[in-house]
């Protein structure tokens, strides 16, 4: 199975490398046939975005790539026009939208959650607040028996390990939604480190992607990180419960996930989740993005190029796809995210003219 997902993985890479270097030449028609769709960004939603891109190339004919190169690099991507699509799991700020070569458009496509996954002898049940969330991943709690760590943990035998700090070494938005839950929970954290894509970390060991970090904890003993929480079902590794505002412990799950998006999405879809005030919310809940240009008509791309490119991202937030998230741990849009999805998605132009 690993074999196979490498040899994908390969595959997927090698078509992103010909979309791209294509992308950047001069085409003789603009009326050319789409025969391939391509995008790259967030690992976080990978799995679920390779899930449905290899069901939707087999019923469709036409071949969508997808590369896990990380939001940041998605965000380039699209920045330099290689790609149809980008995808991060962070929202471009006004700032940034005024740094790309033209307009764009977020649609959001599912949930999904940033798990505290933990590597420990005998995989025990923990809980953490927001305290012991700040004393960890800023470095000043070093060893899992620490008795503010025990406090909180009552009856759970906790070791004497020191504790190794994973986080993500790339331009990530699993680093920004973990970072923007931190921000919001300490003001410590929001003084030293802030929230962003990349951040300089205090303490622990780098690691590129989600499977590079889920692996590295996975290996380390002692170890702790931030992931997808389809990252750490995969192979098993255990998360912690998280204290949210209410007060209570909440693990990541489908209900728990979606709880968090019951709020008001703005007409532009950019919005934060984490930190809900839910009573049953995950307090480290987040959308995820495909990020397009609302005018198609560049690069000498056709209007096949773009239609198809609407088509698919219409596709994915359509009722029978996002029964699919739940399949890879992934949580379906809301009906009034779906709404606005669809509501971005018919501002889309070329030469000017709406698509249809």
């Amino acid at each position: 199975m690993k074999k196979l997902q490498l040899l994908f993985t390969a595959i997927i890479a090698v078509a992103l490398m010909v979309s791209c270097g294509n992308a950047g030449k001069k085409k003789t028609e603009s009326n050319a046939k789409a025969k391939t769709i391509t995008g790259a960004g967030a690992t976080f939603p990978q799995p679920f975005y390779n899930k449905i891109f290899k069901t939707y190339t087999k019923e469709q004919s036409l071949l969508v790539t997808y590369g896990g190169i990380g939001s940041g690099g998605g965000i380039r991507s699209l920045k330099d026009k290689i790609v149809d699509f980008g995808a991060s799991d962070a929202f471009l700020s006004d700032k940034k939208l005024a740094d790309m070569p033209g307009e764009v458009l977020h649609i959001p496509t599912c949930l999904g959650a940033v798990v505290a996954a933990y590597n420990l002898p005998g995989k025990p049940a923990l809980k953490f607040t927001p305290e012991l969330m700040e004393g960890v991943f800023m470095g000043k709690i070093t060893n899992w028996n620490d008795p503010k760590i025990a406090a909180v943990n009552p009856g759970v035998n906790l070791p004497d390990l020191a504790i190794t700090v994973v986080y993500r070494s790339d331009g990530s938005g699993t680093t920004f939604i973990f970072s923007d839950y931190m921000s919001k929970v300490s003001t410590k954290w929001a003084a030293k480190i802030g929230a962003g894509k990349a951040l300089q970390w205090p303490v622990g060991i780098g690691a590129k992607g989600n499977p590079g970090v889920a692996g590295t904890i996975s290996q380390t003993k002692g170890a702790i990180g931030y992931i997808g929480s389809e990252y750490a079902f995969a192979q098993g590794i255990p998360v912690a419960s998280i204290q949210n505002q209410a007060g209570n412990f909440i693990l990541p799950s489908l209900e728990s996930v979606s709880a968090s998006a019951k709020g008001e999405m703005p007409a532009d879809t950019r919005v934060s989740l984490t930190n809900t005030t839910a009573a049953e919310g995950y307090p480290i809940s987040s959308f995820t993005w495909l990020i397009i240009y609302k005018e198609q008509n560049y690069n000498n791309r056709s209007l096949d190029q773009a239609t198809q490119t609407v088509k698919l991202i219409n596709w994915i937030v359509s009722e029978a796809t996002q029964k699919e998230t739940t399949k890879v741990n992934y949580a379906p849009l809301p009906k009034a995210a779906v709404a606005k999805a669809k509501a971005v998605l018919a501002k889309v132009t070329y030469k000017g003219k709406a698509l249809k």
